[in-house]
């Protein structure tokens, strides 16, 4: 017996209440069972019952045994002292209030169906991957859409909580928080809080000083991710040297010793020294570039926005000092297609949310228009069943597995409430 499955039973009334009573045998009502807080303090906040002829208004706590609420260390915590009832499992001791007044009891497991227990302990027998992985294929669409869309908006307010963080970092400026988002995206997986490191440690108004030449912005980059060479050999590295020594000097930005991109596993065009040229060409074409990210409202305006290719430099170089055969190097689209699912939509979605507007079926439009993403878990959806047509349906998907699969939160899942319920 787990504690969620008491939860998922009390909010959805899945015993007989026709005829409840306390533990001491007096006649118990239910009005209303409470909000389901899942939030620190008591289980089900602002619930009404009448115990007898008397009505309490109050919060509800739910433990599998009565003893637990010394084990959590309640009686201590004043959050508890509104608990108008203790709902249990199994009551096997008498709980006290401060005042020393007996909080009433509920024992539940007289008034469940065995049934619901058995469909609950059935969705929960380990599988190879995930609980319902036998099952899920079987849930109506109708159901599993609402869901996919409520999973992919969850999705974007966990990645809101980073974003308004480095928003009060830079005092509100959206093109520093832009800056900084591009940048880890444009690290990929190796070199994403590398690339943030960097951009966090110039000021984004040197950025748009300096933008107006990009030999600027690379020596400014490169500087800071310690890629310059020791030994220049070619007259631009010798170049964006005396730069970064001037342009650090001049706006007393302080080195980041202990910064190390990888170059490990990545093909010679995602290699970090030309993605991070690319993130320089980017500031170097564009002007208030946050600007026109929240305008585009297609996957073609985007598209446009990061038509760019590299410096000179580097369209006969994958690093220092070593020459290659001459190519544009510009951004793929299939990269762009990461840049608006990781980057531009949850700020679009965190800048609007500011604003107190609503873009949620814009979103939804642009992100929908983005072939799905492909990895080991859409992969593993598919071999139970759940096709990912586009890059909804794998964000969503991501969310399902990452924040409830894996967290087994089956109770409080549409698909594990659905399964059981049927």
């Amino acid at each position: 017996m787990k504690e969620d499955f008491l939860h998922y039973i009390w909010q959805h009334k899945k015993f007989d209440f026709s005829n409840l009573k306390t533990i001491n045998g007096e006649d118990l009502l239910i009005i209303n069972s409470g909000f389901y807080t899942q939030l620190a303090g008591p289980d089900f906040f602002n619930g009404q019952i009448v115990i007898g002829t008397q009505k309490w208004s109050g919060n509800i706590e739910i433990h599998i045994k009565s003893s637990d609420w010394y084990i959590h260390n309640h009686e201590k915590d004043s959050n508890y002292d509104s608990v108008i009832l203790h709902v249990v499992w199994e009551h096997d001791a008498p709980i006290f209030r401060k005042d020393n007044t007996e909080i009433p009891v509920l024992e539940l497991k007289s008034y469940v169906d065995f049934l619901e227990y058995k469909k609950y302990k059935t969705l929960l027998t380990p599988k190879s991957w995930i609980y319902c992985e036998k099952q899920i294929a079987t849930v109506d669409d109708f159901i599993l859409k609402n869901w996919q869309e409520r999973l992919f908006f969850e999705r974007l307010e966990r990645k809101s909580i980073s974003i308004n963080s480095l928003l009060q970092d830079s005092e509100n400026d959206w093109e520093s928080v832009l800056f900084c988002l591009l940048a880890k995206n444009f690290g990929l997986n190796n070199n994403g809080e590398t690339f943030l490191k960097i951009a966090k440690s110039i000021t984004f108004s040197v950025i748009r000083k300096e933008s107006l030449e990009v030999l600027y912005l690379e020596a400014l980059l490169f500087g800071q991710a310690n890629l310059l060479p020791q030994n220049p050999e070619d007259t631009y590295s010798k170049e964006l040297i005396s730069w970064f020594e001037y342009l650090s000097l001049k706006y007393k930005i302080d080195k980041i010793e202990s910064v190390a991109v990888q170059f490990f596993k990545h093909r010679p065009d995602n290699f970090p020294t030309i993605r991070l040229a690319q993130l320089c060409m980017v500031y170097h074409v564009h002007r208030n570039l946050f600007s026109k990210i929240c305008k585009a409202t297609s996957q073609q305006e985007i598209y446009e926005i990061f038509d760019v290719s590299v410096s000179n430099y580097w369209l006969t170089h994958y690093t220092f000092d070593k020459e290659s055969p001459k190519k544009r190097k510009p951004l793929s689209k299939s990269f762009i297609d990461l840049l608006i699912i990781n980057t531009i939509i949850p700020l679009q979605f965190a800048f609007f949310k500011s604003q107190g507007k609503d873009n949620s079926e814009q979103l939804i439009q642009l992100v929908s228009s983005l072939a799905s993403e492909k990895n080991t878990i859409i992969d593993r959806f598919k071999s139970f069943g759940i096709q990912s047509q586009n890059a909804f349906d794998s964000q969503a998907l991501l969310q399902l597995k990452n924040e409830f699969c894996d967290a087994k939160k089956c109770l409080s899942c549409a698909v594990g409430l659905e399964l059981i319920k049927n």
